[in-house]
């Protein structure tokens, strides 16, 4: 029943009828309203909404069924019950009455009981014809949304219900019952075999769903159609109902206007069709290349999207002209395809190989290679010498496999090590990667819900003055208090964070985290002046194109000023489109936060581009802090640094510091700034805060060497 009562209008002449009637109705449950005549009622039902009608018959000038009569006009019985009360209750008034659209007929006087049982019966009919009206509606709407043409076959008539959406693709006239033959009638002649045995498949049980791409003719040209579907079986498992949907892919067919290649509905077709064949011939070997650019948007961004569309344009031609081979590969037959392989743009810059008739897998990694050779030579674009390299991932065919989406997936799992592993190689799968890849998608789900309920905790590792050991701040470091594997470090979860976007928002809570913090301490009147914290911004949190609006917002709510906080940047980052990493860097400064680059010495180009960042700090990479007494050449490297940093007017810190003799070298080579392990390890918000306090009494507060 409904949460508000039910309207009930109850029609009689007679004042003692309408109280009657009235006093037998549970008023908590249904809302009464009455009318003394037939006017009146119709009068009701124009202005309000009424769900049931309780109708006398003999009632003067306009009767009871001359009443039923003007409300079957309007409301139908579905949509408004009429009951008809009436004391005459012979064989003839019931027939009549009902006859003219009444839904119920009761004797007069009425008992209570009964009369209420049948109101609840005629409202839940009601009910449940409105539900019914209402799903209708939204599956019209649905299959209106999709475009899609729809077919319902009733195998033991012979006759298909054709929908007007498919009488719209397909040209087939008005009529919406027809036979089969309306419909394979129009498949080409090619492919007619193809439908009828999948069909047959299907029908004999031999499917868990119908699936095939065919094409179909319309009023004028064939076009290239995915028809999906499912027999309804009855109790012995004989099919007897076939429904499903007809979806235009004929844009998927067509080759891509940059590459001219395949696309990636063609491309699962054909690699459908190796399946199929496959599980008729077990001995027949086949492979799926999933191929990524590396640096490819390096060149997008640097050069323009004309330069990269160039760029893919040729690629295409290399990949293409790479398997163009005849020792290893041979022609599938007729029932699989009439090509030795096939090359898609699958897209961006992803590209796929589909590679039939292989001796064994070796035959694809030989391919991956002279992919790899070929893709590595330059290329000359718009004037520019270019270079650029590719990821690959290899799957293997195997009768194991049903559908094109389980070996493509498995290749993207290759494909993904092989980034992993340093780009610019290539990984065959196995079942230990499908392993790796479950594992990583439940963490990165637990991950998620992390940044909701509390597990992230903000470490911070102080930076102290190499001379004298006073606190000049902290680096923020995140970890996870996971709720079975205890405080993870950052190496456990931010790399696979910075696969999604989710880095994003791992990144932005911890700023957040960071200036709540600061905060903290500034409203317990600590001693800020000269401290900073520094935050780190992974490349995808700094190309959000929000990202200076968000700084200042977050600012701003917790009012805070700029110059308690650092954000540091890779080499890598600022190398990734000169122009914009100024602009962003220049806007975050106007803000009063300084800028630091870290990692510092370990990537290429930071030279020729430094002297354009308006950057404050320079961070010494660990890996040259930690051989600094064993080698002279990193050595070198640091006082190299160290002289440039003097030249442009910024400071450096070193990261890594973990003994007496770094701490040595550094500060007689002029390093003002360090941070490691021999000063700290990351601490806690509390014990953070202690050194805070510490340096507030005394303005000096050091920190005693920690080893």
């Amino acid at each position: 029943m409904k949460n508000t009562p039910h309207g009930i209008l109850i029609v009689d002449d007679s004042q003692a009828s309408l109280a009657l009637l009235s006093d037998s109705l549970d008023a908590h449950e249904f809302d009464l309203t009455t009318a003394a005549s037939g006017p009146e009622a119709l009068q009701v039902l124009a202005r309000r909404r009424i769900d049931l009608v309780l109708l006398d018959v003999n009632m003067p000038g306009l009767s009871g069924y001359d009443v039923l009569t003007r409300i079957r006009q309007t409301h139908p019985a579905g949509a408004l019950p009429v009951i008809i009360v009436s004391a005459s209750a012979n064989r003839d008034d019931v027939i009549k009455a009902l006859s003219l659209g009444a839904n119920d007929f009761v004797s007069a006087p009425a008992d209570p009981g009964i009369l209420q049982a049948r109101i609840r019966t005629q409202l839940a009919r009601k009910e449940t014809e409105d539900r019914l009206v209402e799903s209708e509606q939204r599956y019209a709407l649905a299959m209106w949304a999709m475009r899609d043409g729809l077919w319902d076959w009733n195998l033991s008539t012979g006759s298909v219900y054709y929908s007007p959406r498919w009488r719209e693709m397909f040209g087939t006239g008005d009529v919406q019952d027809g036979s089969p033959a309306d419909w394979f009638d129009r498949i080409h002649p090619d492919d007619l075999l193809t439908l009828k045995q999948d069909i047959d498949a299907h029908l004999e049980g031999g499917s868990a769903y119908f699936e095939c791409e065919c094409r179909m003719k319309t009023a004028d040209q064939y076009i290239w159609i995915l028809f999906r579907g499912i027999a309804v079986r009855n109790a012995s498992g004989r099919a007897v109902r076939f429904a499903g949907s007809a979806t235009d892919i004929t844009s998927g067919k067509m080759p891509d206007a940059l590459t001219k290649l395949p696309g990636r509905a063609f491309f699962v077709d054909r690699l459908n069709r190796c399946l199929a064949y496959a599980r008729q011939r077990p001995d027949f070997n086949f492979a799926v290349l999933f191929i990524d650019l590396d640096g490819f948007k390096n060149v997008n961004d640097s050069l323009g999207h004309a330069a990269g569309d160039k760029l893919l344009a040729e690629m295409a031609r290399r990949l293409d002209s790479s398997v163009r081979f005849s020792d290893s590969v041979g022609r599938m037959e007729s029932q699989a395809s009439s090509d030795s392989h096939t090359v898609a743009r699958f897209g961006g810059d992803e590209f796929t190989i589909l590679l039939p008739h292989l001796r064994d897998i070796s035959d694809s990694i030989q391919v991956a290679e002279r992919i790899r050779t070929a893709v590595r030579k330059p290329y000359e674009i718009d004037g520019h010498e270019l270079y650029v390299d590719a990821s690959i991932g290899i799957a293997g065919g195997s009768i194991d496999y049903t559908t094109a989406e389980e070996i493509l997936r498995d290749a993207d799992t290759a494909l993904y090590r092989a980034k992993a592993l340093g780009k610019g190689r290539y990984e065959t799968f196995d079942a230990k990667m499908r392993e790796r890849a479950l594992s990583r998608i439940a963490t990165e789900s637990a991950l998620r819900a992390a940044v909701g309920n509390g597990q992230l905790r903000v470490y911070y590792q102080p930076i102290v003055r190499l001379d004298t050991g006073a606190l000049a701040g902290f680096e923020a470091l995140i970890r996870w208090l996971h709720p079975e594997r205890g405080l993870l470090l950052p190496s456990e979860f931010v790399p696979l964070a910075e696969e999604s976007p989710l880095i994003v928002n791992l990144g932005r809570w911890v700023f957040a985290e960071v200036c709540r913090q600061l905060a903290v301490w500034r409203d317990a009147r600590l001693s800020l002046d000269g401290l900073r914290v520094a935050v780190n911004l992974s490349s995808r949190e700094f190309r959000q194109p929000d990202l200076t609006e968000f700084v200042a917002q977050t600012l701003e709510s917790h009012r805070l000023n700029g110059d308690q906080l650092e954000l540091e940047i890779t080499e890598s980052t600022a190398m990734d489109g000169a122009d914009t990493v100024v602009e962003r860097l220049s806007a975050l400064r106007n803000l009063g936060i300084s800028l630091s680059l870290d990692d510092f010495g370990t990537g290429y180009s930071s030279l020729a581009y430094l002297h354009r960042y308006p950057i404050d700090r320079l961070k010494v990479d660990r890996s040259f802090v930690a051989t600094l007494s064993e080698s002279n050449e990193r050595r070198s490297i640091v006082r190299a640094i160290l002289t440039l940093a003097g030249h442009i007017g910024v400071d450096v810190v070193a990261e890594g510091v973990s003994t007496p003799d770094h701490r040595e070298i550094l500060r007689s080579m002029g390093c003002l700034l360090g941070q490691g392990h021999l000063f700290s390890w990351p601490l806690g918000s509390e014990l953070a805060t202690r050194l805070v306090e510490a340096r507030s009494r005394t303005e000096a507060g050091s920190l005693p060497a920690a080893g």
